[in-house]
């Protein structure tokens, strides 16, 4: 089976392409089918944002003769001690040109006189399907939580991996390898629920 997964996040391409292998799925992006799309995101939650991308991805891939089941994320850190922002934020906090070590230095000192209790975070992670049939879009979350380390570490991630830490495994998710961090990750848990719901709706085997 293939599908569309609306983005152009180069990191997440390839985080998702593993875990949909796995899964016998073929994984192409817009950029593979010749197009350039990138939906405003106007909504004020995770779900709201994933429908919106979905959808319209949907709507311009019906419009070019293509009939694929599209798959969108929106995900996001949330961060007790700033109120859970930057939340649906994420991918704009500080501006969207600017590097994540950047932005990643400068949580860290926003959380500088935080105790290390206080200064839990989970990422955040809601999929929405749309199939080529005229049905509602439907959406999967899944949650990973965790602390905001107090100094940037690892290497094998992106955004803001290198400052989220795992007191179970004693490791920021930048410091895990591929196979650990797709068995844990957020977006690997809510693309595990989007499959098992698209298979009990026999769209895949």
């Amino acid at each position: 089976m293939t599908c569309v997964f609306a983005t152009n996040n180069p990191g997440k391409v390839k985080e998702l392409k593993i875990l949909l292998q796995s899964e016998g799925i073929e994984l192409l992006t817009l950029s593979d089918l010749g197009l350039v799309f990138e939906p405003e995101e106007t909504g004020t939650t995770f779900e709201e944002n994933a429908i919106i991308k979905a959808t319209e991805t949907a709507a311009l891939l019906r419009e070019k003769g293509h009939e694929f089941i599209v798959l969108a994320d929106d995900s996001g850190i949330e961060i007790d001690a700033l109120g859970k922002k930057p939340g649906v934020d994420s991918a704009n906090f500080l501006g969207s040109e600017t590097p994540y070590h950047v932005r990643n230095k400068k949580i860290i000192e926003m959380l500088a006189d935080i105790p290390d209790k206080k200064r839990t975070a989970r990422f955040v992670c809601v999929i929405a399907c749309v199939l080529p049939s005229p049905v509602s879009p439907f959406t999967t979350r899944a949650c990973v939580e965790g602390n905001i380390a107090r100094e940037q570490k690892g290497e094998n991630g992106f955004g803001y991996d290198p400052i989220f830490f795992l007191p179970d495994r004693g490791k920021t998710t930048a410091e895990l390898s591929n196979e650990e961090k797709n068995e844990i990750s957020h977006r690997g848990q809510s693309l595990k629920k989007m499959i098992r719901l698209l298979r009990e709706k026999g769209k895949i085997s």
